[in-house]
């Protein structure tokens, strides 16, 4: 039978799977995909999952449910050798595996781009997972409640202080969620004054948020900043060691929580550890039809989409350009790229990728959002709605639609949940201490490593961004 393997189980390659599924005969071809987590997650909801908008599980699409014909493999793809068609595998028994196939999908994704900055390493947490995105909100509730019961001084500050680095979708929707947040909890902590808690965005460019044009961008700057936001354009993050926060402009601060949201850098396999072509960024060079390699020189069996792909725009007019990496391009990808494997398996021809922009869309915290199609701008609650309207359809299955909105309908009556769990890394917290206060253990530091070998496979968050 022919073997077609999806190497990452994210949007493009979950619907990819997913049509497949619904355009493949029985016995036309065998569909695996390898993903090291084994479900998607809808990424445009994390920064309202760090402000508890949304539940977290609520994000995810578990790839066993969804795709009922498809082998689903946990683990890492280290290495792809299509010269010989075959894939290495490191399932999470440490053992590696050589996966033959036919046809290749690769939608890797991207990850966390870093640099190296002093201390980011081992004090910032990215938003790129959803285990990233409940760290923060675990955090900031966890901060809100310590602060409360200390003086007036440098450490209630840094406490109730988050700084945000990077500017696009992520770094703002999370600052004005966590705006939002902040405002629900000064209401909870009569001990805590409106003008203590700060938080910082940080963005190295002039301008925020560049899918949307100029005007759009300077209001949204000016609506955070009269939620008492602080924006800093044109700055970098010279040094986060020990929490301390040191700019480029001269500033200083101390900080309790350090998100860094600065962009996506290339997929490691897809940028060093295959022999399919890649572009001076690392990303699969990839027709307009999706098939990995150029007109000139296609490559057979190698399909490319999403983040890690360099997928000509047509839609943009300009030859060199190409597609952004957002939600909206991958899933369209997805389907297309199924399509086109169908079409070339039954000796048809594949259609090239073509989709047209339907704006931009970013909530702002709870009642705030902008959106922009073209010269039609929307400000406020009314972009607020068409931002959870816009995602309840987008997000995959009818089932995680229900979930979502039945969640947003319980906070919107009964508000949302403020309950910090500062404990949720440390599982084996309450068995060790045995309940006797003399034998709590202090809170883990953003870089600390396991506490014993029954702690070893759980990693801080910072631990993570600092893996990759």
């Amino acid at each position: 039978m022919h073997d077609i393997l999806i190497v990452g189980g994210g949007y493009a390659g979950f619907y990819a799977a997913w049509t497949l599924e619904k355009r493949l005969r029985r016995g036309e071809a065998r569909v695996t995909v390898v993903d090291p987590r084994g479900y998607m997650t809808y990424q445009p909801f994390l920064p309202e999952v760090a402000a508890g908008s949304v539940e977290a599980r609520h994000t995810l699409v578990p790839l066993r449910s969804h795709l009922r014909r498809t082998r689903v493999m946990t683990g890492h793809v280290i290495r792809i050798d299509h010269a010989r068609r075959t894939a290495h595998v490191r399932t999470p028994d440490s053992r590696d595996h050589a996966l033959a196939y036919d046809t290749l999908v690769v939608t890797a994704g991207a990850v966390t781009r870093t640099f190296p900055v002093p201390g980011l390493a081992t004090e910032a947490i990215g938003l790129k997972t959803v285990e990233e995105a409940v760290a923060v909100r675990d955090r900031v509730l966890t901060a809100f409640a310590r602060a409360a019961e200390l003086p007036p001084g440098r450490e209630r500050a840094k406490e109730l202080t988050v700084t945000v680095v990077g500017g696009g979708f992520t770094g703002v929707e999370l600052v004005g969620e966590l705006l939002a947040l902040g405002k629900d909890l000064l209401r909870r902590y009569p001990e805590i004054g409106a003008d203590e808690p700060a938080f910082h965005l940080v963005e190295a460019r002039d301008r925020i948020l560049p899918e949307v044009t100029d005007a759009p961008g300077r209001w949204v700057v000016r609506h955070l900043e009269s939620r008492g936001g602080h924006v800093h354009l044109d700055t970098q993050l010279r040094s986060a060691a020990g929490g301390h926060v040191v700019l480029s402009t001269g500033e200083e601060f101390d900080t309790g929580l350090l998100v860094w949201a600065a962009g996506n850098g290339s997929h490691p396999v897809v940028a060093n550890r295959t022999d399919l072509p890649v572009d001076e960024r690392g990303l699969l060079r990839v027709r307009a039809d999706l098939r990995v390699g150029t007109d000139d020189a296609p490559v057979p069996g190698a399909w490319a989409a999403g983040d890690n792909a360099a997928v000509p725009d047509l839609a943009a007019g300009d030859p060199p350009a190409r597609t952004v990496p957002n939600a909206q391009h991958a899933v369209r990808q997805g389907r297309l790229l199924a399509r086109n494997i169908v079409a070339d398996l039954r000796g048809r021809a594949p259609r090239p990728y073509l989709h047209h922009s339907l704006g931009v869309v970013a909530t702002l915290g709870h009642g705030h959002g902008i959106f922009q199609y073209r010269r039609i701008v929307v400000r406020g609650r009314l972009a607020w709605l068409m931002h959870r309207g816009y995602h309840v359809l987008a997000v995959p299955t009818w089932e995680r639609k229900v979930r979502v909105a039945l969640g947003w309908l319980a906070a919107g009556v009964f508000g949302r949940d403020l309950t910090p769990l500062p404990d949720i890394g440390r599982p084996r917290q309450a068995i060790l201490a045995g309940g006797d206060p003399d034998l709590v253990l202090p809170p883990v530091p953003a870089d600390a490593g396991p506490r014993s070998s029954a702690d070893a496979g759980l990693r801080s968050p910072a631990g993570a961004l600092a893996a990759r």
